[in-house]
C-alpha cells in the first residue's frame, strides 16, 4: 500500500520452492520410474519499478498457470491503478487478456505463432492488431515481464529456493512468509531511496 502512488505497471508469472518430498513416476524419455523431489508453485503479481509484490497464491507443482491469473490482477487492482499487466505465452487467453481491460489496464502477452487473425472485437483482437502491426511498440511494454523474474531471483537469493517444513500447510505458509520478508525490505529500501513515509 505505501508503494500505490509509485507503481502502475505489473508482471505476473509463477516460480517454484523445492520441499524435501519427493513424488515418483514413469519417465517415458527414460523407459523407467523417475523419482523427482515436490515443488511448491508461487504465483505472484508485482510492480516492476520496485518489485513489490502486489498479489500472492500458491498452488501444486501440476497446477496450470492461467488459472490463477484473474484472481492476482483482481486483487491487485482492489488497491493500485493497473496501467498494464505483461505476463508470458501461458496467460494468452481471451478471458485473461478482456479481464486486465475490466480493471483499466492494457494486457501484454506475445500472441503464438499459429494464431488466427480475430474477426470479433474485443480485447483479443485489439492487442492482436497491435502485436501484428507495431511488434517493437508491443515488445518494450512486454518486456517489462522481466522484472517479476528479479523479484523471485530477490526473494530465493535472500531467503532460500528450498523449503524446510514437511506438511503442506507449512509449506504453503512458509513460501508465503519468504514473499512477505521481501515485500518488507522493497518497502524499506523505498522509504530511503523514494523518500516515502508509510504511515504505521
Amino acid at each position: 500500500m505505501p508503494l500505490k502512488a509509485v507503481e502502475t505497471d505489473f508482471a505476473v508469472d509463477s516460480s517454484g520452492f523445492s520441499t524435501s518430498r519427493y513424488v515418483r513416476w514413469f519417465n517415458r524419455k527414460y523407459g523407467r520410474e523417475t523419482d523427482n523431489r515436490k515443488w511448491v508453485k508461487c504465483h505472484l503479481v508485482c510492480g516492476v519499478q520496485t518489485k513489490i509484490v502486489t498479489a500472492v497464491d500458491m498452488s501444486g507443482w501440476t497446477a496450470h498457470d492461467t488459472n490463477y491469473f484473474i484472481p492476482l490482477v483482481e486483487a491487485t487492482a482492489e488497491h493500485f491503478e493497473v496501467r498494464e499487466v505483461s505476463g508470458d505465452k501461458a496467460y494468452l487467453s481471451r478471458k485473461n487478456l478482456s479481464a486486465v481491460e475490466a480493471v483499466g489496464g492494457i494486457p501484454f502477452a506475445p500472441f503464438k505463432s499459429n494464431t488466427l487473425e480475430p474477426t470479433e472485437a474485443g480485447a483479443w483482437a485489439r492487442m492482436y492488431h497491435l502485436f501484428m502491426h507495431r511488434r517493437e511498440e508491443y515488445m518494450e511494454h512486454y518486456h517489462k515481464r522481466s522484472n517479476i523474474e528479479t523479484a523471485y531471483s530477490m526473494i530465493k537469493g535472500k531467503f532460500g529456493s528450498a523449503l524446510r517444513s514437511k506438511s503442506d500447510t507449512g509449506q504453503i505458509n512458509e513460501a508465503l512468509c519468504k514473499v512477505h520478508c521481501h515485500n518488507l525490505c522493497v518497502v524499506v529500501q523505498a522509504i530511503h531511496e523514494l523518500g516515502i513515509q508509510p504511515a504505521f
